[in-house]
């Protein structure tokens, strides 16, 4: 694949049975010749991000969940954040959207987002997924995954159980062949 895949969605192909990423959607945020490495974007856990980060830092309480983000290092935590003044001049993921693991990047942008009005977007994943040289190319030849830019409603969607619908039928919609489906076969 000549192309990096960094800043790309990868959806998860509708015959990809893996249990790991069955109907998944993961943001790539690195891929060259050592590999690749992402989180899946719309597996929610049931553990607070108060909680998870509490031994740690003291945040006020919220509604916020780590996310699952693979079965890669599943104890390793990494946050996806807006907040450009706290990239320590990393390259961004997209325009605007970093990831971080530094304890000091997790305190202020959960702490910011807490008390900012705006609600600074951010989400914490537990876990990555990860691929070796040229594994990850091969799994997308071989039709497991299906590729679109990365869009940042969409990582930070209220409903992520809905994702990988939603973006499947996207894909399907871009690359329609014939016009809409019609309901009744006798209107064709």
């Amino acid at each position: 694949m000549a192309e990096s895949l960094r800043g790309q969605f990868l959806i998860a192909g509708p015959r990809l049975r893996d249990t790991n990423f069955f109907k998944t959607v993961v943001l790539i945020f690195e891929h060259g010749d050592e590999g690749a490495m992402g989180v899946v974007i719309n597996r929610p856990s049931s553990i607070c991000v108060t909680h998870a980060l509490g031994a740690h830092f003291k945040l006020p309480q919220t509604d916020d969940v780590v996310y699952v983000g693979g079965p890669v290092e599943p104890n390793a935590l990494f946050i996806v954040h807006s907040a450009d003044e706290l990239s320590d001049g990393e390259t961004p993921i997209l325009p605007g959207l970093y990831v971080g693991t530094n304890a000091d990047v997790f305190e202020e942008v959960v702490e910011r987002a807490m008390c900012d009005d705006d609600g600074l977007p951010f989400r914490v994943f537990c876990g990555c997924a990860g691929w070796g040289p040229g594994q990850l190319e091969g799994e997308v030849d071989r039709g497991d995954w299906l590729t679109v830019p990365a869009d940042m409603d969409f990582l930070f969607d209220e409903n992520p159980y809905c994702v990988w619908d939603r973006l499947v039928a996207k894909v399907q919609e871009e690359h329609r062949l014939l016009p809409h489906r019609c309901d009744n076969p006798e209107w064709n």
